[in-house]
């Protein structure tokens, strides 16, 4: 596991628990508004430094009884080939386990699921399930394959008894009002349904200046997306 961030403390990011974050290197995505180029660009990782997994056991095995779980995030965590064994080991200490990903490993996601390794996961969708507009949104990276699993990925949540949620960054050079209505179409039957918009004071990969949402447009989202799922703004 190549841990490239650790984070002691959340009260937000695995819902109910008090947890802990690993934040993984390396991404297959380049979304221009990700806040994360550290993790993601090859050029910022040579700067990183490596945190080693002892120390993140170490933590854990001092906090039992405080921390009650452990999110996994990126980067994306599943291009990770020893993500499972990592999971293994804090689940062997007690721990809940969410994963967040961008669902462009469904293997992996749905081997995770199938052995009972994660309790929650929390899966980004970037745009309407369009091929065009779902590449640009990622940077212009995503291939065929990636965009099979990531709808793969969808299929399989909304089938499986397993707490999840799903959620999109809202960016105004790349969403409009029936882009996330068609998202919300397309995960439809899921518990809920995260909207955040996209901050504009933090460095982000494309190093273009980008836009949130204004609030008028944000609540005609919210009110037409609740249509058909129940919306949460964070």
């Amino acid at each position: 596991m190549k841990i490239g961030g650790f984070q002691k403390l959340s009260l937000i990011d695995y819902p109910g628990k008090v947890s802990c974050i690993v934040f993984t290197i390396g991404c297959n995505f380049r979304c221009p508004y990700c806040y994360v180029p550290q993790l993601v660009l090859p050029e910022q990782i040579k700067k990183l430094k490596e945190i080693p997994i002892t120390e993140i056991f170490s933590f854990l095995q001092k906090n039992k009884g405080l921390n009650e779980a452990v999110v996994i995030t990126g980067g994306e965590p599943t291009l990770q080939p020893d993500l499972p064994e990592f999971i293994r080991r804090v689940k062997a200490m007690g721990y809940l386990v969410a994963l967040e990903t961008n669902g462009t490993n469904f293997e992996m996601l749905k081997n995770l699921i199938e052995e009972k390794l994660v309790d929650y996961v929390e899966m980004d969708i970037k745009n309407k399930l369009d091929f065009e507009k779902y590449n640009l949104t990622v940077g212009s990276v995503l291939t065929e394959e990636m965009f099979e699993n990531i709808k793969k990925s969808i299929k399989f949540l909304l089938k499986r008894n397993l707490p999840h949620e799903f959620r999109t960054t809202l960016v105004k050079e790349f969403h409009e009002i029936d882009d996330v209505i068609e998202i919300a179409k397309a995960i439809k039957g899921s518990e809920v349904y995260y909207l955040q918009n996209f901050k504009a004071d933090v460095e982000i990969i494309g190093g273009k200046k980008l836009t949130p949402m204004d609030e008028e447009t944000l609540k005609e989202i919210v009110k037409e997306v609740s249509n058909f799922i129940r919306v949460v703004r964070r």
